[in-house]
């Protein structure tokens, strides 16, 4: 299923054949900055260039015998290269490919989920503008509390998503490092010139200091940025999911023709999309966890890492482009229901315009405690026995001493409730945000 929302370009980044080709770039860089010192004859980087290839099915094989990838890899590559292949990996370890292809790849993958918020946060400023103006119920605690608008909520989430774009950001540069520094990260075997130099290349940093790798707090920065994205949508998905239930109503995921949203009930139509980002989030927090648990390697390094980030990585990052892309979808396709909201702002028969009312008779001289009071005694009534609350208030005798009756009927002005709208909206879209 996820391949049907993500991108292939993605899904390929991880696969086995681009990860070794990442770690094969990453040699014939480091054989180009060798032949630049006079380490390499020039002759024999021209072979290594036009020879060096391999095939995934004899790496395998090779693994099986060797146990170790990274050599499995190299002899696959010298089956290719020839006599000159005792110049590939000169002064190198394996970490020195591993992690410099490895934050070559993450910040590729970056780059695409840099790109899916972006696109994200499109359509989301398309719905807040079109439901700037379209009336609902606010709910805390799950119960009406003051109205806002559709297009608010939408305006939020992108804002919400302008600080992941900033956070992906930051996390693409913490892991755009390279090590190319040898067996503990002392360039006892290597030149600094070709760490230099195959970074630049890369598009990477020189990890100013490492041991035999990278240190794990930058992948676990980048994690816990991808963990956010995912906590973002979930939250987005559990306000929609709300607004699909029965009782409520008032937004509601496409429902294609032919769809079929139950094996038993076929009157059935579920969030579905919206549930699958739900679950998948816990997913990725979990992964977030793991990256976590990788940062404490012994003294200069071990391999326990290792194990993980090959499956925290791809499925971190195929995962959150998914979630994104099918998040973009839904919004984009979302059906919404303003007489919906108006039907069940009805319910609270004017309740949401408490604070207004109290603020009204503070307004007046009452001190806020006797305010509230007056108030709450006349919405208290209507929560128990029903009938209008704005009727209710032009009855009580003690509001009735500080109110009029227009005065109270301008309490129940929406205009005023809502007149900041244009202010917010302004704000979170300002010039070239």
């Amino acid at each position: 299923m996820i391949a049907r929302y993500s991108r292939p370009e993605m899904t390929s980044l991880w696969d086995a054949e681009n990860r070794y080709r990442a770690w094969l770039l990453v040699e014939i860089l480091a054989c180009e900055a060798n032949a630049r010192l006079g380490l390499i004859p020039r002759r024999s980087l021209a072979v290594i260039k036009k020879k060096a290839d391999f095939s995934v099915k004899r790496i395998d094989e090779l693994e099986k015998v060797v146990k170790h990838d990274v050599i499995a890899f190299l002899t696959a590559v010298g089956e290719h290269v020839g006599p000159d292949s005792r110049f590939i990996h000169l002064g190198l370890t394996s970490s020195d490919v591993l992690d410099t292809s490895l934050a070559y790849l993450m910040r590729n993958a970056a780059d695409i989920i840099i790109d899916d918020i972006k696109t994200l946060r499109t359509v989301l400023k398309k719905k807040a503008l079109q439901y700037k103006d379209t009336v609902m119920i606010g709910r805390s605690h799950g119960v009406h509390a003051e109205p806002v608008t559709f297009g608010l909520k939408m305006a939020l989430w992108y804002e919400e998503m302008g600080r992941a774009l900033d956070r992906m950001v930051r996390a693409r540069d913490a892991v755009s490092v390279g090590k190319v520094s040898g067996a503990v990260g002392t360039f006892a075997n290597i030149d600094p010139f070709v760490e230099r130099y195959v970074c630049k290349k890369l598009g990477l940093t020189p990890e100013p200091v490492a041991t035999q790798v990278v240190q794990r707090d930058r992948h676990a920065e980048y994690l816990s940025a991808l963990a956010l994205i995912a906590s973002s949508l979930e939250k987005f998905s559990v306000e929609l999911r709300h607004l699909q239930r029965t009782e409520v109503l008032e937004a509601e995921e496409y429902f294609s023709e032919g769809q079929k949203g139950s094996s038993a009930m076929p009157h059935k139509r579920n969030p579905i999309s919206a549930e699958n980002l739900s679950g998948l989030a816990r997913v990725v927090r979990s992964n977030m966890l793991a990256a976590f648990e990788n940062v404490a390697l012994w003294h200069e390094r071990d391999i326990s890492h290792s194990s993980v980030e090959r499956i925290i990585m791809p499925d971190s990052t195929i995962l959150i482009d998914y979630m994104l892309a099918r998040f973009t979808k839904l919004v984009d396709g979302l059906f919404v229901y303003p007489k919906n909201m108006e039907r069940n702002m009805a319910l609270s028969k004017g309740l949401f315009h408490s604070e207004t009312v109290m603020l009204a008779l503070v307004a007046k001289g009452l001190r806020r405690e006797t305010a509230y009071k007056y108030v709450q005694r006349n919405a208290m009534e209507v929560w128990k026995s029903g009938g209008d609350f704005a009727e209710r208030l032009k009855k009580d005798a003690d509001i009735g001493k500080h109110l009029a009756p227009r005065e109270i009927d301008k309490c129940f002005d929406l205009k005023h409730t809502l007149k900041k709208v244009d202010y917010i909206f302004k704000r979170v879209f300002k010039s070239g945000k």
